[in-house]
């Protein structure tokens, strides 16, 4: 069995291919322009180019087929119309990561499943996301191209701890305010539920589904079981620093309103995906993947990651103090609002 990555070392592609080593039955490609290669292994060929130069693509794989092709970097239709040109009798299966933040938000059911509406009005990544599976779909009715659909939710590894509110630099201030005994922003009350699965977990169900004719022309989401509220993932990395956290829940719309203006992707990040409660029902992948679990809880994978970050503070503690005054400046607002209020209550 042959399988060619488009990217290939990103959070949930590195973990894929890693899996996938395991599995002495298949041979390994990598296309990508040979910035980060962190695999040791004589098993992996790389081809080194720049997926968007086409031509250049088509001509490094001339002679070449493969029996899965995993995309994991295609964001617009563009890029997925330009996969099919390039792989269109080129493999037998071509698997496209797509997100589950295209799932209508709020969806008409709190119970998510693979069949539930897509629509995303608040975020156009999400759009793109929609776009790019209506082009694939179409080709697999119409030609028979053999797409399969992954749609991951949260997904995170040891490099990263997830949150629902951080700066352009990503966690680390979040964490930093932590560790310093600063209150924390979450967005609306908290009790809003949300999915969050390492990136190893996820692989489990991934390579499942690569090489199995029952995936094509099928969508699937891959997220742990665990459920958890804002409120249960903060404090769970609360617990693993060892500090007290200290919260100030902010209204998501409030947040879109402050936060776009600074160039803080709220109003798609939050209103269309974070600020709502997902639960999947998972039945469907495990049909393919019977192994798909959550092997790796929270209260784990957090231990793990933060294992990590602090003892790479190069690679991983990336300041950004304008995200920090920018949450001194919302909270510093908030709590003067109640100051106001109250003296207005005691002046009545």
């Amino acid at each position: 069995m042959k399988a060619l990555f488009i990217g290939g070392t990103g959070t949930i592609s590195t973990a894929v291919v890693r899996n996938l080593l395991a599995k002495p039955d298949w041979e390994i490609w990598l296309i990508n322009r040979g910035n980060r290669n962190i695999f040791d292994s004589d098993r992996i060929h790389y081809i080194i180019a720049d997926i968007n130069d086409e031509a250049d693509v088509a001509k490094k794989l001339e002679g070449l087929s493969f029996d899965t092709v995993c995309e994991f970097i295609g964001f617009t239709a563009d890029q997925v119309e330009r996969d099919y040109r390039l792989f269109k009798g080129k493999t037998g299966q071509y698997i496209y990561i797509s997100s589950a933040s295209a799932y209508h938000k709020p969806s008409s059911d709190y119970l998510i499943t693979e069949g539930t509406t897509l629509a995303n009005p608040y975020w156009q990544y999400s759009r793109d996301k929609i776009a790019c599976e209506e082009f694939l779909m179409k080709k697999y009715r119409e030609e028979g191209f053999p797409v399969t659909i992954v749609r991951p939710s949260h997904t995170y590894d040891e490099r990263h701890i997830p949150l629902g509110v951080h700066g352009k630099n990503g966690f680390w201030q979040v964490i930093k305010r932590m560790q310093a005994g600063k209150p924390v922003i979450i967005q609306g009350d908290g009790t809003s539920l949300w999915h969050l699965t390492i990136n190893s977990d996820f692989a489990i169900g991934y390579t499942g589904l690569m090489g199995n004719r029952h995936a094509i022309g099928e969508a699937f989401h891959i997220t742990g079981d665990e459920t958890l509220s804002w409120n249960q993932i903060y404090e769970t990395i609360a617990d693993a620093l060892g500090v007290e956290l200290k919260v100030c829940h902010v209204a998501s719309d409030f947040l879109a309103e402050a936060g776009d203006k600074y160039g803080y992707e709220f109003t798609g990040g939050l209103i269309g995906d974070k600020s709502v409660s997902v639960v999947f029902d998972n039945s469907k992948i495990k049909r393919i993947a019977p192994d798909m679990k959550t092997n790796v809880p929270f209260h784990t994978g957090v231990r793990i990651a933060l294992d990590y970050i602090l003892s790479h503070p190069e690679e991983c503690q990336k300041e950004d103090p304008e995200f920090d005054r920018w949450c001194d400046q919302v909270i510093e607002v908030l709590e003067e609002a109640k100051r106001s209020l109250n003296q207005k209550r005691l002046e009545i």
